[in-house]
């Protein structure tokens, strides 16, 4: 991993189950990190899952699993209703 620090972009790529967030999250819905802290109107239920896969893309590591070292997917952890992240390093 590098010492210099990357944005990430989290944006939602579907709801599965009965397509419901209890908090109104939606497909399409994008944040962006910039540090340590979860972003206004993120679920920190959410975050707190995302947050170790957040750090790795923040500090240049990459996933192995993933085709592209720039990306990671990963879930919320409701089991009705998995929300579905996509998580994007941003490269300047």
């Amino acid at each position: 991993m590098s010492d210099e620090s990357y944005e990430v972009e989290i944006k939602v790529k579907e709801i599965l189950g009965r397509g419901t967030c209890g908090l109104g999250i939606k497909p399409g819905d994008s944040w962006i990190v910039k540090d340590d802290w979860a972003p206004n109107n993120m679920c920190s239920w959410a975050f707190s899952i995302m947050f170790p896969m957040l750090q790795v893309l923040r500090y240049g590591g990459e996933f192995p699993w993933e085709d592209n070292k720039d990306k990671a997917t990963l879930c919320c952890i409701d089991p009705n209703n998995p929300v579905v992240f996509e998580l994007t390093r941003i490269k300047s």
